[in-house]
């Protein structure tokens, strides 16, 4: 399968709202380029709490490896691949890290197409 890169931002829209800001989990849909796509199942999950840039260097080597696992504030992207009602299938992340002081929550990236 190939991947279409895309990594542009979206809305998604929860049936029921999150129980935690930071840990959302799979959208019920999402809305891109002025279109709602509603999500008929979550292929697959992944999470990735690497800490990146300065982030990479403010913490103590001890502490690094159980964060990685778990995650950390405003660290690390979780992942979904979904298939959308027409077939389409595409990977999302919700990005943990705020975007500045006023911002303090994620955001979501519709990542790639898979054709």
């Amino acid at each position: 399968m190939e991947k279409r890169f895309i990594s542009e931002p979206i809305t998604v829209e929860f049936d029921e709202p999150p129980l935690l800001a930071k840990k959302p989990g799979c959208p019920d849909r999402f809305t891109w380029a002025e279109r709602t796509y509603e999500i008929e199942e979550k292929l697959a999950e992944w999470h990735d709490y690497r800490r990146r840039g300065r982030m990479a260097r403010n913490m103590r080597p001890s502490r690094i490896s159980r964060a990685e696992r778990t995650g950390s504030w405003g660290v690390g992207r979780d992942f979904y691949r979904v298939k959308i009602t027409s077939g389409r299938i595409f990977e999302i992340y919700y990005d943990r890290a705020p975007k500045d002081a006023d911002d303090r929550h994620g955001h979501w990236v519709l990542y790639v197409e898979l054709i």
